[in-house]
């Protein structure tokens, strides 16, 4: 087992930010995905350093709370300190399926596999299960899709000597799934370290739209941004700076994190899009309309500060600007709400179209006796609203846990959400979220329901 704690110092993110800026350097992109699936050990973690995982963003902030750390290096038989992040193309060679961040953002499915009945402790220069085989018990086959979140970086064994060695979140253990059904007690007693056998795949179920907020410390002449709920990873963020776009530099090997440019020199607006892992633009090149928020002062302070936007899309500064976001792409269905349009009467008696929103639901991970599910609140209407409140039904019990990013209750089965002091402001087309832990089964609550002010 590992068990790491990372600490992120802002001074020391800005400072390789910069250098990588004056230097003109942009991490290589030099490994590729391995063959479909691959076998490798794993190991687990107890949780993200603080205030930031490998990846750049917290968390609490995680579009799963099933997580992995992927390989910095391919270093076999070199278990001495290698600081250098993120590694030059001079150093290519070197390079593990952390990818120099590239692989951050990324969805992976894990298979559970046979078990060590001897000492598989990572020790340098030791064969992994020594003095002990693999065996087969009930455990194998269990699955669970998990998103890569962080980096391993260690000196040992399954850091540097099996290029596909995962380490797994601790608390995901007993989410891995046998016929939808949660193995329950595969850790602490049924462990001792598995082979999995793994390989990457698209987000899953997805839906909604990107998230982007500003990292701690960020200022106008730091924007560091964070990207997340990403469709298929992310490979590059763009810029449109003085009427062109530009490659924004990753922020280290943080893969999710770029520091990015405003629209005009020294100028809070910002303009960005995004490509995935494939190279491709996302949303056929979307373009993501910001400003820095207000809340910042001069300097974010906060971890994560996150922002609304508004989008147009095309492939270029030209694109023909719209005040609403169009349509988002969805893999599979989520549930949206009817706009609930509030605000002044128009001359018929009936709302005003100037104001509404509508919410939509996903479920973001699933453990035995309980879930985790996030809505996300857009701004329908062709006016900003001031504040949005969210309702719905749990069908079968459920029980609202705990929630972030809005002050929520249960009353009943119905679930009651006002929006956080610092998102309840959102432009016409503006989107926003919150998301809650429940107990029971996952399920899609009914009556889903947002209502503008």
């Amino acid at each position: 087992m590992t068990s790491r704690t990372r600490l992120r110092l802002v001074a020391a993110l800005a400072a390789a930010a910069a250098a990588l800026l004056a230097a003109g350097q942009l991490p290589a992109l030099a490994v590729d995905d391995p063959p479909a699936p691959v076998t490798g050990n794993a190991t687990h973690f107890d949780g993200l350093g603080a205030p930031y995982g490998g990846c750049g963003l917290p968390q609490s902030e995680l579009d799963s709370q099933d997580f992995v750390a992927l390989n910095v290096y391919n270093l076999p038989g070199d278990y001495s300190s290698f600081p250098t992040r993120p590694l030059p193309p001079s150093e290519a060679d070197r390079i593990g399926l952390w990818n120099n961040g590239l692989n951050c953002g990324r969805f992976v499915t894990v298979t559970i596999g046979d078990r060590c009945t001897g000492i598989n402790d990572g020790a340098p220069g030791q064969p992994f299960c020594r003095n002990g085989s693999w065996v087969a018990d009930g455990y194998n086959g269990a699955t669970l899709t998990m998103v890569v979140a962080d980096s391993c970086g260690d000196g040992n064994a399954w850091c540097r000597d099996d290029p596909y060695h995962l380490d797994l979140a601790t608390g995901s253990l007993n989410r891995f799934a046998r016929n939808g059904v949660p193995v329950g007690d595969l850790y602490p007693n049924h462990w001792n370290n598995r082979h999995v056998s793994w390989s990457f795949v698209p987000a899953p179920n997805y839906s909604g739209d990107l998230r982007i907020g500003f990292l701690q410390g960020a200022q106008r002449y730091w924007p560091a941004i964070a990207v997340s709920h990403l469709p298929n990873g992310i490979h590059g963020v763009e810029y449109l700076a003085d009427g062109a776009w530009r490659a924004a530099t990753m922020n280290s090997d943080m893969g999710q994190s770029y520091v990015i440019g405003a629209t005009t020199s020294g100028g809070t607006d910002f303009q960005i899009r995004v490509r995935d892992a494939a190279g491709t633009l996302v949303n056929g090149g979307r373009v993501y309309r910001f400003a820095l928020p207000a809340g910042c002062g001069g300097t974010c302070s906060a971890a994560y500060t996150p922002v609304s936007y508004t989008t147009s899309d095309g492939t270029g500064p030209t694109a023909s600007p719209s005040a609403s976001v169009s349509p988002s792409v969805t893999v599979s269905p989520s549930v949206t709400a009817s706009p609930s349009v509030t605000g002044s009467p128009s001359p018929t008696g009936g709302p005003s179209p100037s104001a509404g929103c509508a919410a939509s639901w996903r479920v973001t991970g699933t453990w035995s006796g309980g879930f985790q599910g996030e809505v996300t609140v857009r701004n329908t209407g062709a006016a900003p609203i001031a504040g949005w409140t969210t309702r719905f039904d749990f069908p079968a019990g459920q029980r609202l846990a705990s929630s972030w990013n809005a002050t929520a209750g249960q009353s009943g089965s119905e679930v009651t959400a006002t929006n956080a002091s610092w998102n309840g402001a959102l432009p016409a087309g503006g989107t926003t979220s919150w998301g809650l832990v429940a107990t029971g089964d996952a399920a899609t609550p009914t009556g889903l329901a947002c209502t503008a002010r």
